[in-house]
């Protein structure tokens, strides 16, 4: 439906309108516009100064009104008013009554609205238009197979297939809990006159994803006008997003940033993110990038460990490890790798209970301590007589899955362009490639510097504590007291 609605002309308005639009639903502009930066088309629209701006003497650079955010609260207003609405969120339970949830089926609601095949269905309001100016991104989701493929090796690869995963199950759930009502299942599910595919729920999802800002007072949410500004990190971002007391959304220029006539007003989506998650959300990096930042990488319980069920089953965290850096080192941190490093002779164990409805559940314990949340197994184990036993263990094991990593990358390479690859992406690929196996090899070189054992500890006890990888660990004879993996 979305698709159609932009090249039948129904669901596009051209950015030069944004700014008369805005301005009838109550937004206030001072010395900006929103259009494309000359010599910058291919960024898409941004904010534009239309004169010399000196921070700490402006005033607010764009004002929107409290109705005009895209929040779950406001959905909720808005389906006060438009039944059609609020028989969908009610119809979607508890997915309806997440930010997400509310803001997507929102938006599919506006473009319905808009389509001129579709009537009497839903309630005009000050948004319905905002839709038509939103651009379609090419966030990884939308790339083809063979562009995924360049991803092989690089943490947004698994990200992608799992959004996608997700994506597919998240609408499989909305047709099924809407598929009763009735102009849904004629407009949107009708074997001959539904309009509604897998592709809108992931263009919605673009839409959102790549746009929404963690607006204070509000939480997640989309703002209008403030969403149109581009993303620089650092010292770079020149202007900061808040609300004022009334919960209107403000930009607002930051103190000591000047902006001359006709350059671009930014912001930063967040300088803490990595190169992964930059191209995953927003489609895109900035061109001074020189490091990945953080990567995660997931981790598998070995299917030879007797309690890997149980282990799987109680795991209240993600099952990976974060590597990051940070004061020019790179540090790991997991809450996952500790489970899969202690078993039952170090004090590991596992009860099934009953519950209060008769059903059972698996219930972990490190000795006395019950694991109602595996997130506190570190705390337990740095209390243990054998914590530098089994953060030993554990940084063994995070050699061997960085290296593992690499050589996936190696093999790799740099694979050419064919005909069928658009070149946004072989870009974007070939420089995550890059970054990420850098920022790899950078934390194999200190994680190299922890595996070092101190001299008292017995090589016998030592070798039967890391029984859980055997096959990667041997005694460098002309250094008793080191050990190496390799």
């Amino acid at each position: 439906m979305i698709k159609r609605g932009r090249s039948e002309g129904w669901l596009i308005e051209p950015i030069t309108t944004f700014h008369t639009w805005a301005q009838f639903n109550g937004a206030r502009f001072n010395s900006i516009k929103v259009g494309r930066l000359p010599g910058f088309e291919h960024r898409g629209s941004t904010i534009i100064a239309t004169r010399d701006l000196a921070g700490g003497s402006e005033e607010p650079l764009v004002v929107v009104p409290k109705d005009l955010i895209v929040s779950r609260q406001n959905v909720e207003l808005f389906a006060k008013s438009d039944l059609h609405l609020k028989e969908l969120l009610e119809a979607l339970g508890d997915f309806g009554r997440t930010t997400r949830g509310a803001v997507l089926i929102f938006l599919l609601m506006q473009a319905t609205i808009c389509c001129p095949d579709i009537k009497d269905v839903g309630v005009r309001n000050p948004l319905t238009e905002y839709i038509k100016f939103l651009p379609d991104e090419l966030l990884p989701t939308f790339w083809t197979e063979n562009e995924q493929i360049l991803l092989t090796g690089t943490t947004l690869q698994p990200a992608v297939r799992a959004k996608l995963n997700s994506l597919l199950c998240e609408f499989e759930s909305v047709q099924e809990a809407t598929g009763n009502i009735q102009w849904c299942a004629t407009h949107w599910w009708g074997e001959d006159t539904g309009l509604l595919t897998f592709e809108d729920w992931m263009r919605v999802d673009a839409m959102y994803r790549s746009r929404a800002l963690e607006f204070p007072g509000v939480g997640d949410a989309m703002v209008p006008c403030v969403d149109m500004a581009n993303h620089s990190s650092g010292d770079a971002t020149r202007a900061l997003y808040e609300a004022d007391k009334d919960g209107n959304g403000l930009l607002l220029l930051r103190e000591n940033k000047h902006v001359k006539k006709d350059e671009e007003v930014t912001i930063t989506y967040g300088d803490e993110k990595g190169a992964c998650e930059n191209i995953f959300s927003y489609g895109f990096l900035e061109d001074d990038v020189e490091s990945a930042r953080v990567v995660f990488l997931g981790l598998e319980i070995p299917d030879d460990d007797p309690l890997r069920p149980a282990k799987i089953a109680v795991s209240t965290v993600a099952p990976g490890f974060r590597i990051f850096e940070k004061d020019g080192h790179t540090q790991w941190e997991s809450d996952y790798i500790w489970l899969v490093v202690v078993n039952e002779e170090d004090g590991l164990d596992f009860k099934l209970r009953q519950t209060v409805d008769g059903q059972r559940e698996i219930t972990g314990l490190w000795k006395e301590y019950e694991l109602d949340d595996t997130s506190k197994l570190k705390t337990y184990l740095e209390q243990d007589p054998l914590w530098d036993i089994y953060k030993l263990r554990a940084v063994f094991l995070l050699q061997n899955r960085v290296e593992s990593q690499l050589e996936i990358l190696r093999e790799v390479g740099d694979p050419p362009r064919d005909a069928t690859i658009r070149e946004g992406p072989w870009r974007l690929a070939g420089r995550l490639r890059n970054l990420e196996r850098g920022l790899l090899q950078k934390a194999m070189t200190d994680l190299e510097t922890q595996v070092s054992i101190p001299f008292f500890l017995d090589r016998q006890a030592v070798a039967t504590n890391l029984r859980l990888l055997p096959q990667l660990l041997h005694f460098n004879n002309d250094s008793p007291t080191s050990v190496r993996a390799d």
